[in-house]
């Protein structure tokens, strides 16, 4: 029986498995893209109704197609990401299968490549790029008993105020996701808790600009990776109703009774942590330190652009702190609350289980230096910090993948290579 061989292997049909498709192209290199499901498939299936990008059009894009139907500072919703992704796997002609799904990954005995199992058979590849993205295994802290009386789900879960059961909503995590989707449920007329962690929040627009814009003149996206064990920071960024500030102590001014950090269950009541303050001044100082940068920014460099760059001072008050925060709630009993749902935004874990190679370090991370891998023939693509804070963004991934195509050439040209004998 013959077994399809190829040169490398892309799993994943998402953003960072066609940004690796277009870079091998270019180069010439022949590769094939295996999609579980549909492209970009995730944001489909795995994401809430009113899901939009946490940056603009005009950013959050490949540099070489624009959103057909956003203008530049609009904020693309789920389905028009997943449609553009569509497009742009026929704009390049993208060898991809969908419904295939890779179950295991493995080296060859005796010669170089890896023999890959998959849900339609076996088959060979001489390089593998690990393309899956970090969104795989949604992460739920072992806090609250299954048998708590409330229902419990991720945000991976999460579609609309409507699928919820009548009650109030207690949210778990306060980045993006859980700060999008406490806003929405209490402009939905449900009484919502928010549990609130360490959190960054950047101004949403500053002085005419998004803060993509600034992150970008200022250096912030070029930032090298942190090490290993650097605690990871959430980001309180939306692009919701046209994009504006998160600001916890509005969502309270709404409704919204903020929490610490959840801590533990006991006696029917959830226990929060006396962090609360703390990580609104922390999210505070974040984001002062953006507006000074700016204003920082523009007096040495605001003469050199068109347009102006007014005046703002009104985005350096901060209100008062609310009573939630004054006296925080330690102990929230669930029944007395009329909790009826915990949501869980508190992100996701790898899934590598099918890779079956020795390309990760002792804590179970892929061990690499800019997505190439310690284990030579296997590549990553898309995770957060793979070379630079941009690198898990639509941009980012594109040119860390332009990066690994071109390691990859330059391993296919040694590998071509042939002594001149008698010469």
């Amino acid at each position: 029986m013959t077994v399809e061989r190829v040169d490398t292997l892309v799993v994943g049909g998402g953003q960072a498995g066609l940004a690796m498709s277009a870079h091998l192209s270019r180069q010439g290199i022949a590769h094939l893209v295996l999609e579980r499901a549909r492209v970009a498939e995730r944001w489909r299936s795995a994401r809430w109704d009113s899901l939009v990008a946490n940056g603009p059009a005009w950013h959050d894009r490949f540099p070489d197609m624009a959103y057909p139907a956003c203008g530049p500072e609009g904020f693309p919703g789920k389905e028009a990401v997943a449609d553009y992704f569509e497009a742009y796997a026929r704009k390049i002609a993208a060898p991809i299968r969908c419904g295939v799904a890779v179950e295991r990954v493995r080296r060859l005995d005796g010669r170089s490549g890896f023999i890959v199992e998959t849900s339609e058979g076996a088959m060979e590849a001489e390089r593998i790029v690990v393309a899956t993205g970090p969104f795989q295994r949604p992460m739920i802290p072992p806090l609250l008993p299954a048998d708590a009386g409330v229902a419990q789900l991720h945000s991976r879960d999460y579609r609309n105020p409507d699928a919820l059961a009548e009650g109030a909503v207690l949210v778990v995590g306060a980045g993006s996701s859980g700060a999008q989707i406490a806003e929405e449920l209490c402009r939905a007329g449900r009484r919502v808790f928010l549990s609130v962690g360490p959190h960054h929040r950047p101004p949403r627009r500053y002085r005419g600009r998004d803060y993509v814009w600034w992150l970008g003149v200022l250096g912030k996206w070029d930032a090298v990776a942190p090490t290993a064990d650097t605690a990871h920071i959430a980001i309180s960024v939306t692009g919701a109703r046209g994009g504006r500030t998160v600001d916890f102590r509005r969502y309270a001014a709404e409704g919204v009774t903020l929490l610490g950090m959840a801590s533990g269950y006991r006696d029917g009541a959830m226990q929060f942590a006396p962090d609360l303050a703390q990580h609104l001044a922390e999210g505070d100082a974040n984001y002062r330190s953006v507006l000074a940068e700016a204003d920082a920014w523009i007096a040495q460099n605001g003469g050199v652009l068109p347009g102006d760059f007014p005046e703002e001072p009104e985005a350096h008050e901060i209100p008062p702190d609310p009573p939630c925060v004054v006296a925080p709630i330690l102990s929230l009993d669930l029944a007395e609350a009329g909790i009826a749902t915990v949501l869980w935004a508190t992100g996701y874990a790898r899934d590598d289980s099918w890779l079956q190679v020795d390309a990760f370090d002792t804590a179970g991370r892929p061990d690499h230096v800019r997505g190439v891998s310690r284990a030579q023939g296997v590549y990553f693509l898309g995770l957060p910090w793979l070379s630079r804070r941009g690198s898990a963004f639509i941009w980012g991934v594109w040119h860390d993948a332009g990066y690994l195509a071109d390691q990859i050439a330059i391993q296919r040209s040694y590998m071509a290579y042939r002594p001149v004998t008698g010469a």
